[in-house]
């Protein structure tokens, strides 16, 4: 019979130097695959919407062909610089370099703020630390007290403008349906704004800072009944908010790709009309 005397006893050493030993980890798996295709897959998207947003054309398919799509980069376009068609009349007349420059600040601000996007590019970019049971690469720590990451705690406020674009995009989806001197219709581009809009509704509704403003500093869900309805609503979309994070921001530049090509006239929009 072993006894708890006879066990052999592990000692355990709390604090010691941040960044760990020698050797970064034990691990034998691939853990460094995640955080590579991360990398590969931000760095992408970043390379692509900036390439997007200081080309400024193809970004508007009008009545010529009987469409009206616009990017969602670029929507909505409110400045001097933007084509005909693409926006009801400028508003920004002092600006006169690309319209997505204005508009990309907002939804990209509420992504790298996302809770979710942060885990993210701090693993894959920062390594800090890369994956669970590897060593931080960093020998120091300070949360995100310190400029920039304090920039951080405005996440909430990214969030509400992001809903105003996220109407936007609903609206230009809707639009989408027209088709100038046609009537109305539904085409390939029509789908491909309609997908993009709820994809980013998903995202939206599914963050952290949207649950806790709809059940957050509520002490009893009794005496409001209404908050707790939707906090249980959006609660089973909060544990998909990762899944719905990458896919509304593939297909945003898939919606933006689709748009220049049919603009710049190496694809037909395919379709009918009513």
């Amino acid at each position: 019979m072993t006894t708890l005397e006879d066990a052999k006893v592990t000692p355990v050493v709390l604090g010691g130097v941040r960044g760990g030993p020698s050797v970064p980890t034990l691990r034998k798996d691939r853990w460094w695959i995640q955080p590579v295709i991360t990398v590969t897959v931000l760095a992408a998207f970043v390379a692509y919407a900036t390439w997007a947003a200081f080309v400024n054309n193809n970004y508007f398919v009008g009545a010529a062909q009987h469409r009206d799509l616009i990017s969602p980069f670029y929507s909505p376009c409110l400045t001097a610089t933007c084509v005909p068609g693409s926006h009801p009349g400028s508003i920004i007349t002092w600006w006169t370099i690309s319209p997505a420059l204005l508009i990309l600040i907002f939804p990209l601000g509420f992504r790298l703020t996302c809770y979710y996007y942060r885990k993210a590019y701090y693993r894959s970019f920062w390594w800090a630390p890369p994956a669970c049971a590897v060593s931080d690469a960093h020998g120091s720590y300070s949360g995100e007290s310190k400029f920039p990451l304090f920039f951080q705690n405005i996440h909430r406020y990214f969030f509400y403008a992001g809903l105003v674009f996220n109407t936007i995009l609903t609206i230009d989806a809707i639009v989408a349906f027209r088709q100038p001197g046609h009537g109305l219709g539904f085409s390939v581009g029509t789908a491909v704004l309609l997908i993009n809009a709820t994809l980013l509704w998903l995202y939206s509704l599914s963050c952290h800072a949207c649950r806790h403003l709809c059940g957050g500093g509520v002490k009893q869900f009794s005496a409001a009944p209404i908050r707790h309805w939707i906090w249980k609503t959006l609660t089973p979309l909060n544990a998909k908010h990762m899944a719905f994070a990458w896919m509304s921001l593939l297909f945003v530049a898939l919606a933006d790709v689709y748009v220049r090509l049919v603009a710049s006239g190496t694809i037909h929009d395919y379709g009918f009309h009513f």
